[in-house]
């Protein structure tokens, strides 16, 4: 009975982590149609049926739904120009401002996820490499490095980033290198033969390589959570190049449904749970994993939103460009038609995704 009730409670608890992100994206259309007094005659929690409604704002109705999933807003004269004071009325500028509000708003809280999540871990040193593992019987064991030294350089080339520390080292194997490290301030030099056959599991070297870290105030946090922001928002348009060149397997970028976002969800909550257990971490209402889970689901939903895909956010932006470009604007009744078989589509592939996600549960690669 306690598994189950705990079960439910860890169901619960992730619908209204995942449902306040949904919320979130559209809060932001909801303050850009204000911003372009277009009138929103409803802003619903979960999505219809309707259950209750709850409360008049102004001319907005605010209502609860039956199914607890996120958030909609909507605008009135959503998808019919000839109503006035409605959104597909409104000047493009306006139109895209409202359908540009939800993304940003996600990536928004993207950034201010991952600021929090700096200034409790501090920051990378991006151009120093820090030793945070060494692999038992392995040349680096054998040459006396240590965890937490810090190398400065390897056959005199300064080694900025781990990257470079690779690269020198494939350059080397087989032969002997002369590997500068930094030790409680003191310099130290030791000597080691990267292997050319290492272990399955295993470098070269034998280590494990990170960034050292520095304490950082949440103001200087905002530029590190900018650019992360950034790199996940490359990665995930790049994403489809990268499968096709083989560079990553169709495993690691499978789509996943609520279900399979729950399982990552509950993996990072278990993680946290595990750290606070062992004094990794303090205990606080969000782990640092589950922390970072939310800012990474926050920046794909907003990235995901702006995909030039009908139905979505960057699919309806897409009909509005031509209006702001050549002046002449898509026929609505045109435009309506592809979004609804738009949303079709996107309905059947949640669908078939979601049954994946339950014959094929996520399993993340052990670190």
């Amino acid at each position: 009975m306690d598994a189950i009730l705990g079960t439910l409670l860890r169901i619960l608890e992730f619908v209204v982590a995942f449902g306040f992100l949904v919320f979130l994206h559209e809060l932001g259309h909801y303050l850009m149609a204000k911003l372009f007094n277009i009138k929103v005659e409803e802003f619903g929690f979960g999505f219809p049926p309707r259950l209750i409604k709850l409360f008049q704002f102004r001319e907005t109705e605010v209502t609860l739904n039956w199914i607890p999933f996120g958030a909609f807003v909507r605008p009135k004269g959503e998808n019919d120009p000839s109503i006035p004071g409605g959104l597909a009325a409104a000047s493009p500028w306006a139109r895209l401002g409202v359908l540009f509000g939800g993304p940003l708003m996600n990536l928004l809280t993207g950034i201010l996820l991952f600021s929090l999540l700096f200034t409790q871990l501090g920051a990378p040193v991006l151009n120093q490499v820090l030793i945070v593992g060494v692999n038992e019987g392995s040349p680096a064991a054998a040459a006396g490095i240590r965890v937490d030294d810090i190398v400065i350089e390897i056959n005199g080339e300064p080694v900025d980033s781990t990257e470079e520390l690779s690269r020198i080292v494939r350059s080397n194997l087989g032969k002997t290198v002369t590997i500068v490290l930094q030790r409680s301030g003191q310099r130290v030099e030791v000597s080691a033969v990267p292997r050319e056959n290492p272990p399955e599991g295993q470098g070269a070297l034998g280590i494990v390589m990170s960034n050292p870290v520095r304490p950082m105030s949440w103001f200087e946090s905002l530029p590190y959570a900018a650019r992360v922001t950034y790199q996940q928002g490359r990665q995930l348009i790049s994403l489809p190049v990268l499968l096709l060149r083989g560079q990553v397997s169709p495993e690691e970028s499978r789509l996943v449904g609520p279900k399979g976002i729950y399982d990552i969800y509950q993996i990072a909550r278990t993680q946290d749970e595990e750290q606070v257990n062992a004094g990794e971490q303090k205990e606080g209402l969000l782990g640092l994993n589950t922390l970072g889970f939310l800012a990474t689901i926050s920046i794909a939903l907003g990235f995901t939103n702006l995909l030039p895909i009908p139905a979505l956010d960057g699919g309806r932006i897409l009909f509005v460009l031509p209006e702001i470009l050549f002046r002449r604007r898509v026929p609505a009744q045109y435009e309506n038609m592809i979004h609804l078989i738009g949303f079709t589509l996107l309905i059947l592939l949640m669908i078939y995704v979601t049954t994946q996600d339950f014959i094929n549960p996520v399993v993340l690669p052990s670190p």
